[in-house]
């Protein structure tokens, strides 16, 4: 096939307040093939595909396709250039139906100008099927998971026929069985002469599915060559700058006593649930996605309610109907759809830290700014946040910085259990190695912690007990001399353990 260049920026830079984020960008991407994106959260890549993409324009620089020059002012105008892309933060209307979000922008007319539902109707069954997606037309989005939500993104951008996708983490949110079913979308759209910018972290998916990669650091180039020419050690080198030693800084401390014991738990979609984690122990969730993991800390942080069983903090049976009592007993949790449940995006940074804690801000009835603003900004050095100022809006933030901030916000309540719902999803090798490095803080101070997540080697790293669930029970429960991978996945797959 001839893979002559598709798509290439010249001389791209961008600047917002405090920060350069690109600086001379050169790139370009081939028809028929998968130009991959590496680097840290806030090396620049997300910026230059939002500007490929409209949402931003260059302060200068030039983009090409097919050798001629395109101003793209918003999203609208790159579609009408055959340009589609799938966000890794999902941007979505809870109430919408799936039929209305897959044509939101691009409805279909009848003759007489009106929206043609039929039409609408027909399309979407059509896509589904050709897509084996077992969704109804007029469900709502706020009843599927994050994992449907993505795969609805991913179909969307294909169903646009698009010449350049880009696809920006597709991966971060979807089970390994919709992965496999992405890849060879991937290999249909390439065959066809698609030019696709693939932005990951997964060292492991980039050199599966690569023709050429390119490093970002600092809003910068660094290096950009054919898989072949480049491993993953150098690739994590490019990136980072610098070589990370142990990709797990896990810290032995001494276990203490239970702190929490769950006893026979049961919730809409979780039952007969047992555990308990104690002083100073990272205890992991594994199982594979609707597993029931997230259902489980959900209800313990008093988001869902719980049908029956008990919670015992300290040895005493407590009740947990609402956050706020979750946040009373000093239980916190990190969400995993941080999007949705985590960051407020129309307020600053320093507003998202210190709003879990107010009160200790405000004194008769004023608040004190400074004493606010010092400790955000101890939470910030802590975090190793960055941002321009921390009046900055948090939605202008990478995802990695995002995910410090909310962090420093739980961090702020002095909680004594800190759930963490896949609290690396989407966030690069550099930024999570601080976030490992935070947890084993936690465990240091003698916090404890509950680490649910969908990356097997994050678990076996960081855990010192791991629970594995399916179809919303607990299978068992592994020791460190038993942390294999294939042993979490039998009991993942419902093979309950032999006690």
């Amino acid at each position: 096939m001839n893979h002559e260049v598709k798509l290439k920026v010249l001389n791209i830079e961008k600047s917002f307040p405090g920060v350069k984020a690109l600086d001379k960008i050169e790139f370009s991407v081939r028809k028929g093939t998968v130009h991959v994106l590496c680097g840290e959260n806030g090396a620049g890549k997300s910026t230059l595909m939002k500007i490929i993409n409209g949402i931003y324009q260059p302060d200068s620089g030039q983009i090409l396709i097919d050798g001629v020059e395109v101003k793209i002012k918003n999203p609208i105008q790159a579609r009408e250039h055959g340009i589609a892309m799938i966000f890794q933060e999902l941007n979505y209307i809870p109430e919408m139906t799936i039929e209305e979000s897959l044509f939101v922008g691009n409805w279909p007319k009848d003759r007489f100008g009106k929206v043609d539902w039929p039409e609408i109707r027909r399309r979407t069954l059509a896509l589904l099927k050709a897509e084996n997606l077992d969704y109804k037309p007029d469900m709502k989005l706020k009843d599927l998971t994050v994992s449907d939500i993505q795969m609805l993104e991913i179909l969307k951008a294909i169903s646009y026929q698009s010449d350049i996708i880009i696809m920006d983490e597709p991966t971060s949110a979807i089970t390994n069985k919709e992965v496999e079913v992405l890849f060879k979308k991937i290999f249909e759209l390439k065959a066809r002469g698609a030019a696709i910018i693939y932005i990951s972290h997964k060292m492991d998916e980039i050199f599966r599915i690569a023709d050429d990669i390119t490093v970002f650091r600092d809003g910068k180039v660094i290096d950009s060559k054919p898989k072949e020419a480049l491993d993953i050690e150098t690739v994590i080198a490019l990136m980072v700058g610098r070589k990370l030693g142990n990709d797990f800084p896990k810290v032995e401390v001494p276990i203490g006593e239970p702190i929490m014991k769950i006893t026979a738990l049961n919730g809409e979609k979780f039952k007969d649930v047992h555990f308990e984690v104690k002083k100073g122990e990272i205890v992991g969730f594994a199982g594979l996605m609707g597993a029931g993991r997230t259902e489980v800390m959900r209800a313990i942080f008093g988001l869902d309610p719980i049908h029956s069983g008990e919670i015992a903090i300290n040895g005493k049976p407590v009740k947990i109907k609402k956050v706020k009592d979750s946040i009373d007993q000093k239980v916190v949790m990190l969400s995993e759809d941080r999007r949705r449940y985590g960051i407020l995006p129309v307020r600053s940074v320093r507003e998202n830290i210190s709003i879990t804690n107010l009160s200790r801000f405000i004194k008769k009835g004023r608040l004190h700014s400074k004493e606010e603003i010092e400790t955000v900004k101890y939470y910030c050095d802590k975090m190793k946040v960055k941002t321009p100022t921390y009046e900055t809006n948090i939605a202008s933030l990478s995802g990695g910085n995002q995910q410090k901030v909310l962090l420093a916000k739980w961090l702020i309540t002095d909680p004594e259990v800190f759930i963490v719902d896949e609290p690396t999803r989407g966030i690069d090798v550099g930024a999570k190695y601080e976030i490992y490095k935070l947890i084993s803080d936690l465990v240091i101070e003698g916090k404890s912690v509950i680490m649910v997540s969908s990356e097997l080697p994050e678990l076996i790293g960081m855990c010192d007990r791991i629970y594995v669930m399916a179809k919303g029970e607990i299978m068992g429960v592994l020791t460190k001399e038993d942390f294999t991978q294939e042993n979490i996945m039998r009991l993942a797959t419902g093979t309950k353990q032999n006690h």
